[in-house]
């Protein structure tokens, strides 16, 4: 639909020191929620915005874009006790009328036309409990007895394993409050499943893959914490004994990890899919104050409330127009998923949901706390996701190392998904996304280099070690047989495997210290001419000099200057010759050009040899009076098989750092300590 009106853009929260910090909040959400509306159908069920559409058509769509601002909406009305000077409830009390009228033009898809229907299911239902004097309670009888056909359809689904089960679980929940059609085996699954999910610390899988938890990325927070309270909200003395404070005991576990994963910029960490959804990482944030489960004091909620809607509608997150845009700060259609379609940035919505807090809440008075990366540096293994974490203080940046998840199978090759598969993601970083990645990937890797000049992939990795600051990891190199990437690495996609891949990281503040070993798979590995390259930090830049390499005495080194201040070095520690940066247009969320540091061994990898490299991240240049001293050794004997390599680093301050890289025929060392 052509926009009818004129609607002033969105404007940026102010600091959290504004006196009507809460009003701000409801300034910015009525904002959003009237930019939408020219893009509205005649009736309202459906808001068709502007952009590609996703794999579920332009109904779905419609429905979308409904839904989730219906949500937003919800939480401005119900937080405001019905005050409603915009006319919210009418406004989306007239699309509810429409989107369920069986005979009307403006008909919502049913679950059996569509998948996609029973994501928006959801939101609906919450924003329907949420608002029942305001808008439920003063529908029709026959818009009411429609409404509850149409939630009706999601009883007895057999839904998709990950959190897809929760919508269902909310609406189900909603739908016996009011009369509707539920069945207990549905809830009662759900729960259990989720519970199966859970890894411990505050973490859940999204559900499993290949029978394993390796699906960690936001979903947890903005779902899978997020819905299970909401469930119990919507049930109130009807919720499952004890489920209630269970779920909040997790939460509450893993709030102390969010805000270690959050930037002094205000970013979260730039990792997994949907990650155009933005700020609804807020979602815990909000739920832990609305339930009475979070480890933080208000004045910690307020920073990181204000900090991370700031981060993005400060750069761009909202178009002239006022809209949410696919991408991540400004527009960038690669980040998005097949399932994404112009309105699916409004699941930001959830962000909102500490308008719920009455306005006599600390949180909207409390003076402001500093956010865990502001107060000092620190590093934190979590055991669950298989990451390895520093933070420091100086440049404002987290850090994340990971050597346990990648969102696939462990029994199936696959391509790497740039969001998943890397050995490092940040808050002041973005993985490569580029048009063509046909090449393999090339950012926070180690891999080989076939004889074509393509890249390696990495899933599925298998997890060594990840404790007390060192994480170990081994794929089997593996390229798509055609040369084609598939994001998803599909049953149909084949692939040419190589040689082992055994990687190890030992991190201390703004340095990873990059270890790797090639081991040949089979004999005829020692035949093929590859090439071993670790891959540094992307970083977006202003122009094409922003790259530097060097080779002397001191060894080779390749860095890169961004067009954000910081500064990302590759330095080699052993064995890797060549250094080159690598330049790109438009494949980085972050900007329109980026560069990659780059070592490579220069000729043929040596099977059974130690390389290494520090790679670096900060807002100065690598001081290589900082780096550890390398010696190595081997070990073997009951505990260790025969070909183990230890590598000693011994740090300037004093600080001493072993590890291990167990042998490929060492079959005992795959930990499985998180779980």
């Amino acid at each position: 639909m052509t926009p009818t009106e004129s609607v002033t853009p969105t404007e940026s929260v102010p600091s959290a020191g504004h006196p009507s910090f809460r009003a701000r909040w409801e300034e910015t959400a009525d904002r959003l929620l009237l930019a939408v509306r020219p893009y509205a159908t005649e009736r309202h069920a459906g808001i068709h915005l502007p952009g590609p559409p996703s794999v579920n058509g332009r109904r779905s769509d419609g429905l979308e874009g409904f839904a989730r601002t219906f949500l937003l909406a919800a939480f401005r009305l119900a937080g405001a006790r019905g005050a409603d000077p915009h006319g919210l409830a009418d406004w989306y009390a007239r699309g509810l009328t429409a989107g369920v009228d069986p005979s009307g033009a403006e008909r919502w898809p049913t679950f059996a036309e569509c998948n996609q229907a029973k994501v928006e299911a959801a939101s609906i239902a919450i924003a329907l409990h949420e608002t029942r004097p305001w808008i439920w309670d003063r529908l029709t009888d026959p818009t009411r007895a429609r409404l509850l056909d149409w939630l009706g359809g999601m009883v007895g689904d057999t839904m998709p394993g990950n959190n897809w089960i929760w919508f269902q679980a909310i609406t189900e929940a909603f739908s016996s409050t009011v009369g509707g059609p539920w069945r207990a085996d549905d809830l009662e699954r759900t729960i259990a499943l989720t519970d199966q999910w859970y890894t411990g610390d505050g973490w859940y899988s999204d559900g499993l893959t290949g029978g394993a938890h390796r699906n960690y990325d936001h979903y947890n927070g903005w779902a899978m914490h997020f819905y299970p309270l909401w469930f119990c909200r919507i049930l109130g003395e009807a919720a499952p004994p004890g489920r209630l404070d269970h779920y909040r005991e997790r939460l509450r576990r893993f709030l102390d990890d969010h805000a270690h994963l959050v930037g002094a910029n205000g970013s979260p960490l730039i990792q997994g899919r949907s990650l155009t959804y933005r700020f609804a990482t807020l979602a815990p944030v909000w739920a832990g104050e609305l339930f009475d489960a979070t480890p933080y004091r208000p004045g910690l909620t307020r920073r990181l409330a204000g900090a991370t809607l700031r981060h993005f509608l400060d750069r761009g997150a909202a178009d002239e127009n006022g809209l949410l845009t696919l991408g991540w700060h400004h527009p960038f259609p690669r980040i998005r998923q097949v399932y994404s379609g112009p309105a699916s940035p409004y699941w930001a919505s959830k962000g909102f949901a500490g308008l719920l807090l009455p306005a006599d809440h600390p949180v909207w008075t409390a003076p402001e706390e500093r956010l865990p990366v502001e107060r000092g540096d620190f590093a934190r293994t979590l055991a669950a996701p298989g990451w390895l974490v520093s933070g420091t203080a100086r440049d404002g940046v987290v850090r994340v190392v990971n050597h346990g998840s990648d969102h696939a199978d462990p029994a199936r090759f696959a391509s790497d998904d740039p969001v998943y598969a890397r050995l490092a993601y940040s808050t002041h970083t973005a993985p490569e996304m580029p048009a063509d990645p046909a090449g393999g990937p090339l950012d926070s890797t180690v891999t080989l280099l076939n004889e074509a000049g393509f890249a390696a992939h990495r899933r599925p990795l298998t997890r060594i070690r990840v404790r007390g600051g060192i994480g170990v990891s081994r794929s089997r190199a593996h390229w798509p047989a055609d040369e084609e990437w598939d994001p998803f690495g599909g049953p149909e996609t084949e692939y040419r495997t190589g040689p082992w891949i055994t990687v190890a990281s030992a991190l201390r503040g703004a340095v990873e210290v990059r270890i790797a070993r090639v081991d040949a798979a089979e004999p005829a590995d020692g035949d093929r001419p590859l090439t071993l390259r670790f891959g540094g930090w992307a970083l977006p830049v202003a122009d094409a000099g922003s790259g530097w390499t060097r080779r002397d005495t001191v060894g080779a080194r390749a860095r890169v200057t961004g067009a954000n201040g910081l500064v990302s070095s590759l330095v080699a520690l052993r064995g890797l010759g060549r250094p080159l940066v690598r330049q790109h247009g438009d494949s980085n969320p972050l900007g329109p050009r980026s560069a990659t540091p780059v070592l490579t061994s220069g000729g043929p990898v040596r099977f059974g040899e130690i390389y290494a490299a520090a790679a670096h991240l900060g807002d100065e240049r690598l001081d290589l009076a900082a780096l550890p001293a390398l010696s190595l050794a081997s070990e073997g004997g009951v505990a260790t098989a025969p070909g183990t390599d230890i590598v000693t680093l011994d740090w300037p301050d004093g600080g001493h750092d072993t590890v291990r890289l167990p042998s490929v025929s060492d079959t005992t060392a795959t930990s499985t300590e998180s779980y």
